[in-house]
């Protein structure tokens, strides 16, 4: 598709705007605002963001929905910037509403309460998001009203699904890569609601410097301190704000409970998908005689557990290996309170709570475009989240971190899981 109709379809019939506190007044033709009604989409202003971060920090109560706007209102910036450095792209009109449609959507089917399900569920929200366009007819009328097509809108979210459709394999790098519009805008809106100065990206440099290559993205080389910002930045606010203690208290207090009602059939999983916040926590006060669920209403109180240990992953290695498994680790959170109350401590036992953070990448893969026209990818002098050196940057926030009531000894916490990680290791060596 030439450069002109690709920009007459994203700058022509933009008889609508929405504002948003990042980038300004958004335009949207009146079918794509249309998207914005849809029950699918209108249940994300009710799933907060950062979920239970806002007891930390009060001001990032904003949701996904303004989130969503704010991928969606990137990607047609990407989209104009490649348009003007080619005059001709791999792009049918059908595709490029697709992929807008696709980074208003990328989040139809989020977990509430942001990260707390994630390791629970067994699907990834990509593959609800992409059943949930396939099957939801109000949705794939909106969608076909756009100009977009349900399935490629559904592919080009569910990543992982295999796809020969070129076109949509270029709109998947676009959308989910270390530099997305994702990644752009909830750093810099996750930073500004929370009101700290570390995820803040100078954005419309980071767009104008990206090209297409046939069909492969890449940065110009200029650019490659931008983009090392961004990897940076990524880790300070894992640091700061998504991995704060009181944040993990929440997120390991919600998981523990939920995986203890899973377990004593008090809920399935299918009832933790495609609800909001509110109707979350609905199903927890619908449930509130079962103990464990006090925690999740203790949670969503600001009541959090406080953190009694936090010890590197690499330091307990049976212990973070056992634990990957979550019913593995609801024993051993029990075996940890029964060693507590030996000691003298007076304590619920759903009180115990270990959390282990997901796996995070903050590794460089991006490709750059260098001045004499060739494609490389950053080597290790360029960049320090090349290799092994990024991976380094997630080992050192990954921890095995253990909570209990503020009353509990440091000293009987970290006691116990010395005690149970020589316990393990004698397991595993001897065979018992």
């Amino acid at each position: 598709m030439k450069r002109t109709e690709i920009l007459d379809i994203l700058f022509s019939a933009h008889t609508h705007s929405v504002r948003d506190v990042l980038w300004g007044n958004v335009p949207f033709t009146k079918p794509m605002k249309s998207i914005l009604e849809v029950k699918a989409f209108e249940k994300l202003s009710r799933i907060k963001q950062n979920g239970p971060t806002y007891h930390i920090y009060p001001g990032a109560v904003h949701t996904r929905a303004s989130h969503s706007i704010g991928v969606y209102a990137l990607s047609r910036e990407i989209l104009i910037a490649l348009s003007r450095k080619n005059d001709e792209l791999p792009f049918t009109r059908e595709g490029i509403w697709s992929f807008l449609i696709a980074s208003l959507l990328h989040d139809i089917g989020h977990f509430p309460y942001a990260h707390s399900l994630k390791d629970i569920a067994v699907k990834e929200h990509e593959e609800i998001a992409y059943e949930i366009i396939n099957s939801d007819d109000e949705l794939k009328n909106a969608i076909e009203n756009v100009g977009g097509n349900a399935m490629k809108t559904a592919l080009i979210i569910a990543s992982k699904r295999q796809t020969d459709d070129t076109e949509v394999s270029i709109y998947r790098k676009i959308l989910s890569g270390t530099l997305d519009p994702d990644k752009l805008d909830y750093l810099s809106r996750d930073a500004y609601f929370a009101g700290v100065p570390y995820g803040i990206q100078n954005t419309d440099y980071i767009i104008s410097s990206l090209d297409l290559r046939g069909t492969t993205l890449v940065l110009e080389e200029e650019a490659s301190l931008s983009l090392e910002h961004i990897l940076f930045s990524k880790y300070m606010m894992y640091k700061s704000i998504y991995w704060h203690k009181g944040t993990r208290a929440a997120t390991s207090m919600i998981k523990k409970a939920i995986c203890h009602a899973i377990a004593d059939g008090i809920i399935s999983i299918e009832d933790l998908y495609k609800k909001d916040d509110e109707e979350f926590l609905s199903l927890a006060k619908e449930h509130s005689s079962y103990p464990p669920f006090h925690l999740i209403i203790d949670a969503e109180h600001g009541k959090m557990l406080e953190r009694k240990a936090s010890i590197p992953l690499d330091k307990l290695p049976f212990l973070s290996s056992e634990c990957q498994d979550l019913t593995k680790r609801l024993s051993i959170e029990r075996m940890l309170w029964e060693f507590l109350k030996k000691r003298g401590e007076t304590l619920d036992e759903f009180d115990v709570v270990i959390d282990i953070p997901e796996p995070i990448r903050f590794e460089n893969d991006m490709l750059l475009l260098r001045k004499d026209g060739k494609i490389e990818k950053a080597n290790e002098s360029e960049s320090i989240f090349s290799g092994e050196t990024g991976k380094s940057f997630s080992r050192a926030l990954r921890k095995f971190s253990v909570y209990a009531p503020s009353e509990t000894s440091e000293e009987n916490i970290l006691s116990a899981v010395a005690f149970l990680e020589e316990d393990l290791w004698k397991r595993k060596t001897t065979g018992r």
